[in-house]
């Protein structure tokens, strides 16, 4: 079944070049598009969409809020923030409202088709290098924590899924952290998925938010 993807952008000609990338794919359908925010959640009442791609600056409603109010639905689509800016204001509060993914606009098509299939499939896309550039960024802004790290749910992990839970924040896929720790990718997937369970979150994006604001990892990458 193709997944069902959404193209959320006051831009025409983007939505267009987007449109014409994803039709060329056997395992995906553009469903719906909107031009902003209002009237992508008016579509998404009618529609049954698997993956949105969300621009965040647009008329409106911008694409946080509308991510907010998508991801506060029970079986919400999975959303994923595109942007112009490597550093982005708007795309930290992106991750926070519960997008399952963040990429640049003029991230090469293959990239873009694998973050889709990825997120669809449950997982989270965070573009390494963006990220930690964007999290270096916006960490000053977050609660200072001084010392240890003050999340209560943290002591929960043990010292092998503490030494995960850095990684991922850090922005290393599964494969990487594997070859890092002399482990299994399986593994590698099964203590993600406890940590996921322990701290009660959804996916590796809330992982990456969660580390640095409890300071678990700090600004410049280091636990």
């Amino acid at each position: 079944m193709a997944i069902r993807v959404m193209l959320v952008d006051d831009q025409v000609l983007l939505r267009t070049g987007f449109r014409m990338v994803l039709a060329a794919q056997p395992d995906m359908e553009v469903v719906a598009e909107a031009g902003d925010g209002v009237e992508a959640l008016q579509v998404l009442r009618s529609t049954s969409v698997d993956v949105v791609l969300m621009d965040v600056r647009m008329p409106k409603l911008d694409g946080v809020e509308t991510t907010r109010r998508i991801c506060s639905e029970p079986e919400p689509p999975k959303v994923l923030i595109l942007t112009t800016f490597d550093l982005d204001e708007y795309a930290f509060s992106g991750l926070k409202a519960g997008a399952s993914g963040f990429m640049l606009k003029d991230v090469p098509p293959g990239e873009l088709l694998a973050a889709i299939r990825s997120v669809h499939s449950g997982d989270a896309v965070v573009a390494p290098s963006t990220t930690r550039r964007l999290l270096d960024r916006f960490a000053p802004m977050l609660p200072s924590t001084g010392g240890e790290p003050k999340h209560k749910e943290l002591e929960r992990l043990t010292d092998r899924e503490r030494e995960v839970m850095v990684l991922v924040a850090q922005g290393l896929s599964n494969g990487e952290i594997a070859a890092r720790l002399v482990l299994s990718e399986a593994t590698v997937k099964t203590h993600v998925g406890r940590i996921l369970t322990k701290l009660g979150l959804r996916d590796r994006v809330q992982v990456v938010v969660l580390a640095y604001e409890t300071g678990l990892v700090r600004a410049g990458g280091h636990g």
